[in-house]
């Protein structure tokens, strides 16, 4: 491994955590495994000029996990392993649905704190759902809905342009099936 002067990192939870380059190769190595690959040292190799890349651009700053892996990403394409990109594209899609799922089940709280004080606004997006226990049941099930919903069925454009507000996906808490529609009859 080469001589590394990054010496902390930013976890995806704002965390300074020492940086260690080790990381860095296991997962090109992983990745590369994962289509066949069989040499440890070209990970290696890589993973130093992913580091290369990462003194260039932040040497006077702290990067984050996403900084590194976007530049894993980069390096194996641009070094022609086109195959092992995937995979480690695949595997980091896979963990950042894992890290959604853990999530949702950590906001469970929020959302029925949320509700029952009426300050989330899905409260009251549908006239035919009432303020009641049972309201409150279909209301926490449907924000779950909603997310998987969001995060396996719709293309990432769509989730993230319903997510940012640019369009908004009404009732999505009943997933695809909708929950009422409006056609013009004329």
């Amino acid at each position: 491994m080469a001589s590394v002067r990054i010496v902390q990192i930013r976890k995806r939870d704002g965390r300074i955590v020492d940086f260690a380059q080790e990381k860095i190769t296991k997962a090109i190595w992983g990745a590369a495994q994962a289509v066949g690959g069989k040499d440890r040292k070209l990970a290696e190799r890589l993973s130093n000029r992913v580091v290369a890349l990462l003194e260039e651009k932040f040497l006077q700053e702290i990067s984050g996990v996403e900084d590194v892996q976007d530049l894993v990403e980069k390096v194996l394409i641009e070094e022609g392993h086109a195959r092992t990109a995937k995979a480690y594209i695949l595997y980091r899609k896979q963990h950042e649905s894992l890290r959604r799922i853990k999530t949702t089940f950590v906001e469970v709280e929020k959302i029925v704190s949320d509700y029952l004080s009426q300050i989330d606004w899905r409260v009251r997006e549908n006239s035919n759902i009432g303020y009641s226990m049972s309201g409150l049941m279909l209301h926490v099930a449907g924000s779950v809905v909603a997310d998987y919903t969001l995060d396996r069925i719709y293309s990432m454009e769509i989730a993230d342009a319903h997510r940012n507000g640019d369009i908004h996906l009404h009732d999505l808490y009943f997933g695809i099936t909708g929950y009422c529609a409006g056609w013009s009859l004329s």
